[in-house]
């Protein structure tokens, strides 16, 4: 019998054993958390894989996140895209930062569960952290000239976001090279037609 979790290992065959566990726990840990808190709307739940890890996980294919470095990912929610990026790069050091304090808490208790040591979430708006990073993730939080005004000097090399619709207006009004990339080149799902991967140079 199949696992919601194959959909991974399809499009990922090169993942270690150790990869496989942690992204076949997720399933019970989301159903367990979102019992508790709203991570994820309550009909997604059973679309976990697809229409969130699998989603999060467009970026690594088309971005690397070279060790060491830093990537902070920019309003988490649910703690996508940055937790299956994580896993799926455990060379890379990655900043989960939300607002919402219970959203962190049950972060903290899922990437604990999953042994993953190269995350850190943190309570915080983004605009306010003081360090730098090299990468920063995100889906869909605010548009393009709002994320750069808030993190753009903060990021060393890319922003990568998840972003669906018309994106000409957004691209138009920020000063940066960018790239637009369709997810439905990698994942044959009809969820992933309109969705697409913008890489900013900033």
């Amino acid at each position: 019998m199949h696992s919601a979790a194959d959909i991974v290992c399809k499009y990922f065959p090169a993942l270690t054993e150790r990869q496989r566990e942690q992204f076949a726990m997720l399933g019970a840990l989301y159903g367990e958390w979102n019992a508790k808190i709203n991570l994820i709307s309550r009909r997604d739940i059973e679309f976990l894989y697809t229409r969130h890890v699998l989603h999060s996980l467009a970026i690594a294919k088309c971005a690397e996140f070279p060790a060491p470095c830093s990537v902070l990912d920019i309003g988490t929610g649910g703690g996508f895209p940055g937790v299956p990026l994580a896993i799926m790069f455990p060379q890379a050091r990655f900043t989960l930062a939300d607002s919402t304090g219970k959203k962190i808490t049950a972060l903290a208790s899922i990437t604990a569960s999953l042994g993953l040591n190269n995350v850190e979430p943190l309570q915080a708006r983004v605009e306010t952290l003081p360090r730098r990073f090299d990468y920063a993730v995100c889906r869909a939080a605010a548009a393009l000239p709002v994320l750069i005004k808030w993190v753009g000097r903060k990021i060393g090399r890319q922003i990568l976001l998840l972003k669906g619709g018309d994106l000409a207006p957004e691209l138009q009004a920020i000063p940066h090279t960018a790239e637009v990339m369709d997810i439905a080149q990698w994942f044959a799902e009809p969820f992933f037609e309109e969705k697409k991967v913008v890489r900013v140079w900033v």
